[in-house]
């Protein structure tokens, strides 16, 4: 029936789901300073509870791979890794920025940029089209003025994460429309259609070498308003 349970750990959030072919069944998310250690796996016992479903129903496992929280991250992954390996079902890795960007759908031209907090003045960020496709690959920059500049001129855009309030500081563009509820946007529950859409191309990982994306390294977005950049 791939029912999937979906783990989310890359931030501040701690929260699991199941999914039935990408359909909600069950939520349990909490935000606890050292939730994630202690509360994932009561997580993933409260949303079989709810769902009414033991773990032998479980098609496969789908974690946030990252970027995000170095600690959140390992702790999900290897979760996740245990549960497979133990049931011997696969494992599915999900982009932590398209998975956020997933909890906002846009029109045709327009976009989604996930930002991620990566603390002091940086952000992990991700562009994405309509149909969740990706604009722009993984990065992890650094803010300054005249950032996303490329992305604003092109169409409306919608930013959305824990690193709006950030990014907001640095964009005037009257095409940047800024959700600042970034608490759904780190939800397992946008998880469920983009692992139901990679079972079911059989896109597992190997238990052996899945490792998370932790994307440490940082770069200044060009800006068009810093000629230095231009050199």
């Amino acid at each position: 029936m791939a029912r999937i349970v979906s783990i989310e750990t890359s931030a501040s959030i701690c929260s699991v789901a199941i999914h039935e072919r990408g359909e909600l069944l069950a939520l349990a998310e909490i935000k606890e300073l050292g939730a994630h250690a202690e509360k994932l796996l009561d997580l993933v016992d409260a949303v079989l509870k709810q769902a009414d479903l033991r773990l032998v129903d479980l098609a496969a496992i789908a974690v946030s791979q990252g970027p995000g929280s170095y600690t959140g991250l390992r702790i999900g992954v290897s979760t996740a890794k245990g549960i497979a390996y133990a049931l011997d079902i696969p494992l599915i890795g999900i982009n932590t920025l398209q998975a956020m960007a997933a909890s906002h759908r846009v029109e045709q031209g327009e976009f989604v940029v996930a930002v991620l907090d990566a603390r002091r003045n940086e952000v992990y960020t991700q562009t994405f089209g309509a149909s969740l496709q990706e604009i722009s690959p993984i990065e992890a920059v650094v803010l300054e003025e005249g950032v996303f500049d490329s992305i604003l001129d092109q169409g409306k855009v919608y930013f959305v994460g824990d690193g709006v309030e950030k990014v907001k500081e640095e964009i005037k563009s009257v095409n940047a429309l800024f959700l600042e509820d970034w608490e759904q946007s780190l939800s397992a529950k946008n998880m469920g259609v983009l692992a139901f859409e990679k079972y079911a191309r059989q896109e597992w990982e190997d238990l052996a070498y899945f490792v998370p994306n932790y994307l440490k390294e940082f770069k200044a977005l060009q800006s068009t308003k810093n000629p230095l950049l231009k050199l």
